[in-house]
């Protein structure tokens, strides 16, 4: 039973409104050049924001563009999978699906580093990054790889997730010798746990829990939340998976870090929220549950997405410059205070980004959300400007990955 005190403290640190608060903290507190590992130039803003206005043009020409969530990878090349797998099921079971498909995906969805590819079955083509993530656990979907019935491939079971070996998973990512993932024990780990979580909330997941099952919960309670609502649901969900955490009172708070210059006087003291693939999750169920003529209420309520495309971006640009001359050479931890404080203020600075970028493109917010600035938008223009200044086209600062974080 989690006491009164904690409770509050969850709920602060499970809204998007004390993320952009604390994060707000440490860029004011960078503003002023008192924190302990970056400076920041805000002044260089307004070129970083002619940058991306420039990839999001040429990108989307019509600046029609969709929302930064994992369905924009399954159509990578310019197929669309999704459509090609479902075309002849009902919305209501494609909706179903789409949750059964994203949720998995996403999850795993944490960082491949430049040497991995992913050979896709159907096309024979390469991909590698995020792209090869996505297309590798679509075609494990649809080979049957999460589905405990031969005869239904399309489903997502807590059975076959609660035994979900690294063997498997490394062997469905075409891992070898010459070939490897980083963090394959802990993205196992996250699918394994995720089938504990269905298993335990049957009365969201049914008795026999399938992942896409939430969705007859959502048109039985609540047929339009509010993207917080979706957020804070998805927080409690999924708090229990996640590896090597900070715990409050035996609550594994998640995407949740410490920052010594974040100081409070309740149980939330020097502690920063991120959730960064909760948050994802929450953009990449936007469109299944439209499939199920389910509205997502107030998106824009969400926050940036503190990732090291995003955050690389104001790195390679000098908007934040390290204090330390060797920061670019080391290697960090997820739960050093340097990362922490990267993250923390990238999705500041994010905020800060959203109107430079619409002056430049000449839209509204209503027009160009930060959702799909995200896509437009600053995680491409983090990945050109790392191309640009490394090969390898790595984030500029080497975070320690076990595939659970970025």
């Amino acid at each position: 039973m989690i006491d009164s005190a904690t409770q509050s403290a969850l709920t602060k640190l499970r809204s998007s409104e004390e993320i952009r608060l604390r994060c707000g903290e440490l860029l004011a507190i960078g503003e002023r050049g008192d924190l302990a590992h970056f400076d920041v130039c805000t002044d260089r803003l307004d070129a970083v924001a002619q940058k991306v206005a420039n990839v999001t043009r040429s990108r989307y020409a019509d600046l029609k563009v969709p929302i930064h969530s994992r369905w924009r990878h399954f159509e990578v090349s310019g197929i669309n999978r999704w459509n090609m797998l479902v075309c002849n099921i009902s919305p209501l079971e494609r909706a179903r699906i789409a949750l059964d498909v994203v949720v998995p995906s996403v999850l795993l969805d944490a960082g491949a580093g430049h040497k991995w590819k992913y050979q896709e079955t159907q096309t024979g083509l390469n991909f590698s990054r995020s792209e090869g993530l996505a297309i590798a656990t679509f075609e494990m979907f649809t080979q049957g790889a999460f589905s405990a019935n031969p005869n239904q491939p399309l489903r997502t079971d807590a059975t076959i997730l609660k035994t979900f070996s690294t063997e498997k998973l490394e062997h469905y990512m075409q891992v070898r010798s010459n070939n490897l993932l980083p963090g394959l024990e802990g993205r196992a780990h996250l699918l394994r746990s995720l089938g504990d979580v269905l298993c335990e909330r049957k009365e969201l997941f049914g008795e026999s829990p399938r992942m896409g099952n939430l969705i007859n919960y959502f048109i039985e309670t609540m047929p339009n939340p509010n993207a917080q609502f979706v957020l804070e649901l998805l927080l409690d969900l999924l708090s229990s998976i996640w590896p090597e955490r900070i715990m409050l009172n035996d609550t594994n708070l998640g995407d949740v870090w410490r920052h010594s210059a974040i100081r409070r006087t309740d149980e939330t003291d020097m502690l920063v929220p991120f959730h960064k693939l909760t948050q994802w999750l929450t953009y990449s169920l936007i469109e299944p549950l439209k499939e199920a003529g389910i509205v997502l209420k107030n998106p824009e309520s969400l926050t940036g997405l503190a990732e090291y495309r995003n955050g690389g971006l104001f790195l390679d640009l000098d908007v934040l410059v390290p204090r330390d001359t060797d920061a670019y050479k080391n290697h960090y931890q997820q739960n050093d205070e340097l990362v922490v404080e990267w993250r923390a203020l990238t999705l500041a600075l994010l905020e800060k980004l959203v109107p430079l970028v619409h002056r430049e493109l000449g839209c509204s917010e209503s027009e160009l959300p930060l959702a799909a600035i995200l896509e437009g938008g600053t995680w491409a223009t983090g990945r050109l400007v790392a191309t640009e200044n490394r090969p390898s086209g790595d984030p500029p600062i080497k975070v320690i990955s076990n595939g659970t974080l970025f």
